[in-house]
């Protein structure tokens, strides 16, 4: 009631001189929808969520708003920003904390944590709820952007997540979810965190069309979440690449991973994983592309690997693994392991060195493929000889072992190779 007599009262008398405040600031507010503007009766996010009333929504105008916490912890409402309203962290705390089921914030500009060795703070924190939705935010130079903790069923999407590209250490990731199981995380874009994408316990999650870049550790980072999707993700000069860890049933589809170099980087590294799909995916100009280790039963199947210095690594510990109708070319080796035994296989993939013919003309090579090179064998034991991978006494090696293969594992041969790069 005071807030209609208000805005009559300003439309009998008008504004002071000098002064000007947006329309929707000036029209009779209800507790079902709620204005913020600087200046005005509802000058900060904190007041509009005094009054609101659950599923109402809460209109920011633009401006810079610096307060304490904001907690959002009225259910179903929607906080919209108009023309980018900037919340201000002030360099020491979380800025947002969303603590109600089916809030949705948007529009936002999110930005000044902190950091802290003592506390996660957040731009945007999703605290123990369900049916959230984060989406069309700017969140910058954060410690974490968007932080989902034992939340269900949330959906964070578009965001334009943008870190400040410190050390490891002194940074967090960018969308990270803790205990948060049915999350779908799709077209955002994260750079310049720690991780950038991180699912930890949180199963039956989708991250999809997001672009994860530059960031100081892993792209995309999950551990214990299983039966988790993995689809059109392009992570490009992540520092160490993307790891999936610990985890069962993953399907990991149609993604890129690009530019992840040096000794500890991977295109994708697969560790303890039980059971899923690795499907049509592009490994471009990684140190290693993919690496096996405690990996089990997957289904490798139609990806390209090219320009990597090791196309795949399979170590002893990843059992049954299928590797089919895959593409190989211009790797440094294809093919490495580190025992001589192996229950992975390899059928009916195309090998850029493979040099065999194909006399009934059925598009299979009548001779097998042995992708292991007896040099990466001796790499794997004596990293230093790497410096020799371009002398003549590879090549004499090479040629040695095309002739009398004995030294390379016999099981990890393509008796099927495709004469022609599958589709």
């Amino acid at each position: 009631m005071i807030a209609v007599l208000t805005a009559v009262a300003l439309a009998v008398v008008g504004q002071p001189e000098g002064r000007t405040r947006p329309v929707e600031a000036a029209r009779p507010l209800t507790d079902s929808v709620v204005v913020v503007a600087p200046g005005t009766s509802v000058a900060t996010l904190t007041e509009a969520v005094r009054r609101v009333r659950a599923n109402g929504r809460i209109i920011v105008e633009a401006g810079t708003y610096r307060e304490p916490t904001i907690v959002l912890d009225v259910p179903g409402i929607t906080v919209e920003g108009r023309g980018w309203p900037t919340f201000d962290g002030g360099g020491a705390q979380t800025v947002l904390v969303v603590a109600a089921p089916r809030v949705t914030v948007r529009g936002l500009t999110v930005t000044n944590t902190g950091r802290s060795d003592l506390d996660d703070l957040a731009g945007i924190l999703v605290r123990t709820t369900s049916d959230c939705v984060i989406e069309r935010n700017r969140v910058r130079d954060t410690f974490f952007a968007i932080y989902l903790k034992q939340s269900a069923g949330c959906r964070v999407t578009e965001n334009e997540v943008t870190g400040r590209g410190v050390e490891q250490w002194a940074g967090g990731n960018g969308i990270h979810l803790w205990y948060s199981p049915r999350t779908i995380v799709e077209r955002n874009t994260v750079s310049g965190h720690r991780d950038g994408i991180y699912f930890e316990f949180s199963t039956g999650g989708l991250a999809e069309d997001n672009s994860s870049e530059a960031n100081q550790r892993y792209g995309l980072h999950f551990m214990f979440s299983d039966s988790c999707r993995y689809v059109a993700n392009r992570f490009r000069d992540n520092t160490s690449g993307v790891a999936v860890m610990f985890s069962r049933g993953v399907v990991i589809h149609r993604n890129r991973f690009e530019n992840a170099r040096g000794g500890a980087a991977y295109g994708l590294l697969l560790k303890e994983i039980l059971g899923g799909q690795i499907t049509d995916n592009i490994f471009d100009n990684n140190s290693t592309g993919m690496h096996l280790e405690g990996s089990s039963r997957l289904a490798i199947r139609g990806n390209t690997l090219t320009r990597n210095g090791w196309a795949v690594r399979v170590l002893a510990s990843a059992e049954h693994n299928e590797f089919t109708d895959n593409r190989f070319s211009r790797n440094a080796f294809d093919v490495v392991t580190n025992s001589r035994t192996s229950t992975s296989t390899f059928d009916r993939n195309w090998w850029d060195s493979y040099r065999g013919y194909d006399l009934d003309r059925d598009g299979v090579g009548d001779a097998p493929f042995r992708p292991v090179r007896l040099f990466s064998l001796v790499v794997e034991q004596h990293p230093p000889a790497m410096v020799l991978l371009r002398s003549s006494i590879v090549g004499l090696l090479d040629s040695a072992e095309r002739v009398l293969p004995v030294l390379a594992p016999d099981v990890l041969v393509d008796r099927h190779p495709l004469m022609r790069a599958p589709k």
